[in-house]
């Protein structure tokens, strides 16, 4: 049983609370931190694991990787303890819009493949195994990180329906929705044949 009521003062708590801690640019941080300089002036320019990983530190892209799938499961996990299932979802989905539209970095975020997969492992662990399973399959089988990406959002929806857990179905859709359109160019380069594959400089 929830600790609080899903009203909508605590729906939008918990979109202020989602949102903040999607916004925290691990990435970044990591990258000051080791002294592996600024992340918007290696590879893509972008914040997420797979640039980090272009830094030449496997430590930090893995640490990325795992921050940035905690701060979207954290959000949905304590949402739904203190608030329900409404605030859980919610949160969730403010996590993924905050790590890709952050307020620190002038809303210039990253593409959320790694919150999304710890916002599925949250809200139905099964579908975010099968989602980080076919993530692996498509990476190992393309050495494109941003296949594999697109293949697991895209296959999520079917995740649920197949393994009974369709709670967030519509949310699961959203974020399918947004992962697909915040991989927009990665899309153009891949029909061009000039995506980079993982480890490789664009």
């Amino acid at each position: 049983m929830p600790l609080i009521e899903s009203t909508f003062t605590v729906l939008l708590l918990w979109a202020v609370i989602g949102y903040l801690l999607g916004s925290i640019p691990f990435g970044m941080v990591l990258a000051r931190v080791m002294g592996l300089g600024n992340l918007r002036d290696v590879g893509s320019g972008n914040i997420g694991a797979t640039n980090v990983l272009r830094t030449g530190s496997k430590k930090a892209a893995a640490m990325t990787l795992i921050l940035d799938g905690a701060k979207g499961a954290v959000a949905v996990l304590l949402a739904r303890a203190l608030a329900g299932e409404d605030a859980a979802q919610l949160a969730g989905l403010m996590a993924f819009i905050g790590h890709c539209y952050p307020v620190w970095l002038k809303f210039k975020g990253g593409k959320g493949v790694a919150t999304f997969l710890g916002l599925m492992l949250a809200l139905a662990w099964p579908v975010g195994i099968a989602c980080c399973l076919t993530w692996l399959v498509g990476a190992a089988a393309s050495r494109i990180s941003s296949f594999a990406a697109l293949l697991a959002a895209g296959s999520s929806t079917v995740w649920m329906v197949v393994l009974g857990h369709d709670i967030a179905f519509v949310l699961g859709v959203v974020l399918t929705l947004m992962v697909f359109w915040r991989h927009r160019d990665n899309i153009k380069r891949m029909r061009a044949g000039t995506e980079p594959r993982i480890g490789q400089k664009p």
